[in-house]
C-alpha cells in the first residue's frame, strides 16, 4: 500500500469501525426512524452547542444547504481568500444558492475591520445584499491554519449587529479543538450554523452534519431533499461516525505531530519553500521554487516510490496526515520527497 498523503479523506474504516457499521440498527431516515442517525444528529448537535443537527452525505452538500438556508438568490457571502466554498465546490454557491462569494483577508483568516470594509449596505439599489459571512476553520488551502477564536467572536458580533448571519465551515473543527483545547461548543458558539465532517480526521467513510436552531435545521432538511441528499437506511454511516467520535478524536494530536515533523523535514530541502508557521494542524502546504523539478515530475516520481501527495497549484503541493499513516511512514515520505525535489 502507498503512503497516501493526498487527503485525510482517503482513510478506510478500521476493523472495529466496520464491526460497528455491521451492528448498526437501521431504519428509514426520511421518516425519522433511523436510530443511529437520530443518535448521531442529537449527539453532534449537543457537542456543537446547537439545538438540532442534520446528517448530509458530504461537506460540500452541507455547505450548499447552509447557503440555501441562510441566504436568498442574488445575495453576497463574504468568505476567506481561497476558501473551500469558492475553490472546491464546482461553482455550487452560484448554481444552487444563487449567491456571489467575495474573498477577503489573507492566509485563511480575516478581521472584523476587513468585514466592515466589505459589507454592502442592505438598501443600496446597485449592490448585492451581504447576508452571510462564512468562516472556514481550519482553512484547507492556507495549510490547515486555525482561525483565531477571539477574532471570530468579534466578526460574529459585528455581523449580528448588522443583521448578517454567520456560518462556520468546520469540516476539520475536530482538529481545531485538538490543537487549541477549546471545546467544539465554544468554537461553534458565536455562529448561527456550523458544519463538521466525519470523513475528515475521524476516519468515517462519509457524512457531515449541519447544526443550528430547530427551525434552521427543518429548513435545511428541505434543501437537502431538493439536492437529492435525503437518504434512507443511513445508520451504517452514522455508526461509523459515532465510532469515530468515541475512538478517533483523542488521537488527532498524533496527526498534528506527524504533520509538524514532515514539514520540518521538507523545510530544510533546497527547492522547497514552506512557512512552518502555517503548519498548525494536519495539513502541510509547500511550494516548489524555480530550481525544483516540475510539479508533475515530482508527483510521478513520488508515486513510483509509493508516496502520494496532491498538486494544489502549478508549483504548490499538499500533504495531509491522518490515522492511516504512521509517524514512521511520514518520515519515509519526507525522505522520498526530499530526495526527489532537493537531491538529498
Amino acid at each position: 500500500m502507498p503512503i497516501d498523503l493526498r487527503s485525510d479523506t482517503v482513510t478506510r474504516p478500521t476493523p472495529e469501525m466496520r464491526r460497528a457499521m455491521m451492528a448498526a440498527e437501521v431504519g428509514d431516515d426520511q421518516y425519522g426512524e433511523d436510530p443511529a442517525t437520530n443518535e448521531l444528529q442529537a449527539r453532534t448537535a449537543a457537542l456543537l452547542g446547537k439545538e438540532a443537527g442534520l446528517w448530509l452525505p458530504s461537506g460540500t452538500q452541507a455547505n450548499q444547504v447552509a447557503l440555501m438556508t441562510l441566504t436568498r438568490p442574488g445575495d453576497e457571502v463574504i468568505v476567506a481568500r481561497e476558501s473551500h466554498a469558492l475553490w472546491h465546490e464546482a461553482g455550487g454557491a452560484a448554481r444552487n444558492a444563487g449567491v456571489q462569494l467575495t474573498e477577503i483577508g489573507e492566509g485563511g483568516v480575516f478581521t472584523a475591520a476587513e468585514v466592515t470594509a466589505a459589507l454592502k449596505p442592505a438598501d443600496h439599489p446597485l449592490y448585492p445584499r451581504t447576508s452571510l459571512i462564512e468562516i472556514e476553520n481550519t482553512h484547507n488551502r492556507a495549510g490547515g491554519v486555525i482561525f483565531p477564536q477571539p477574532e471570530a467572536e468579534r466578526i460574529c458580533a459585528l455581523a449580528h449587529a448588522r443583521g448578517v448571519a454567520v456560518y462556520l465551515d468546520g469540516a476539520r473543527l475536530w482538529n481545531v479543538a485538538a490543537a487549541t483545547g477549546a471545546t467544539l461548543a465554544e468554537l461553534a458558539a458565536p455562529f448561527d450554523m456550523a458544519m463538521v465532517a466525519f470523513s475528515k480526521g475521524l476516519g468515517a467513510p462519509g457524512g457531515s452534519l449541519l447544526a443550528g436552531t430547530t427551525p434552521m435545521i427543518a429548513e435545511a432538511a428541505r434543501h437537502r431533499r431538493q439536492l437529492g441528499g435525503a437518504m434512507r437506511q443511513i445508520g451504517f454511516f452514522a455508526a461509523a461516525a459515532l465510532y469515530g467520535l468515541d475512538h478517533h478524536m483523542a488521537r488527532l494530536p498524533e496527526d498534528h505531530a506527524n504533520a509538524r515533523d514532515l514539514a520540518q523535514r521538507l523545510a530544510q530541502v533546497p527547492g522547497i519553500a514552506l512557512d512552518l508557521s502555517t503548519v498548525q494542524t494536519n495539513i502541510v502546504i509547500f511550494r516548489l521554487t524555480d530550481e525544483a523539478p516540475a510539479t508533475a515530475a515530482v508527483l510521478a516520481a513520488a508515486k513510483d516510490e509509493g508516496v502520494l501527495v496532491s498538486a494544489f497549484g502549478p508549483r504548490t503541493l499538499r500533504a495531509v496526515t491522518h490515522l492511516d499513516v504512521t509517524a514512521v511512514q511520514c518520515r519515509q515520505a519526507g525522505d522520498v520527497l526530499a530526495r526527489i525535489i532537493g537531491g538529498r
